[in-house]
């Protein structure tokens, strides 16, 4: 399974090193940023170049608009971390920091769920290779998958998701991400920064990624199959 340490610099700071797998970096730099509010859209960002190293991947990209202002202040507050990632009282404010509000959307049909499920299998190569990747896709209201992201790394997945949508324009409002990822706070969040509605996850969340969708407005279904699916936040109108 391919996996190497990727760095992200944004102006020439190092902002984190992530183990990924090292395909579509520049989606995965892009929706990254995005993910994580350094961005608010592309035009944010200038272009990502990624070159490969003796130990790794380094991927830059230049960061201008409000992201700028944060920048400096959130690699110095890493600097302070513990391995746990939530320590410091800056952390603890961020877990609990408003999310953007979800568009107003229509509720999925539980059919078109199972329709995404069936052709993800088909979309999915590196995980029929190596049985190790998740997927993060977005389908249409109908059910068809449009475009997927792999990666060993399940939060890099749906980064990398986001950042091709945004690279190619396509907003993932207009139906639902599809991920293999546990359900934890964290992609709920990314979810939502990346501009999905709807979000169907092939496992249980847990009860802060409930609270966040709740709050956010996004629509959760949870422990997708190809024959049922549990509707956990209908955020739908």
């Amino acid at each position: 399974m391919p996996e190497a340490p990727v760095a992200l610099e944004f102006n020439g700071l190092a902002y984190a090193v992530m183990m990924a797998t090292p395909a579509d970096l520049a989606d995965f730099a892009i929706g990254f940023a995005l993910c994580e509010g350094l961005a608010r859209t592309i035009a944010d960002l200038g272009e990502v170049v990624a070159a490969q190293t003796d130990q790794g991947w380094i991927v830059r990209t230049m960061l201008s608009g409000l992201g700028v202002d944060q920048l400096g202040e959130r690699v110095r507050t890493r600097v302070a971390e513990s391995s746990c990632g939530l320590c410091g009282i800056e952390n603890l404010e961020a877990v609990n920091r408003p999310l953007p509000a979800v568009a107003h959307h229509a509720k999925i049909a539980t059919d078109a769920i199972f329709r995404a499920l069936t052709e993800l299998r088909d979309h999915q190569p590196l995980a029929r290779e190596t049985g190790a990747a998740h997927a993060a896709a977005w389908v249409s209201a109908e059910g068809s998958v449009s475009l997927v992201r792999e990666d060993v790394g399940r939060h890099n997945a749906l980064d990398k998701l986001v950042g091709a949508a945004a690279r190619s324009g396509q907003s993932l409002a207009d139906g639902l991400v599809l991920s293999t990822a546990r359900c934890s706070y964290e992609i709920v969040e990314k979810a939502v920064r990346g501009g999905a509605t709807t979000l169907v996850t092939v496992s249980l969340p847990t009860s802060l990624a409930v609270e966040r969708a709740h709050a956010a407005g996004l629509s959760l279904w949870v422990l997708a199959r190809n024959d049922s699916v549990l509707l956990v936040n209908d955020a739908s109108t």
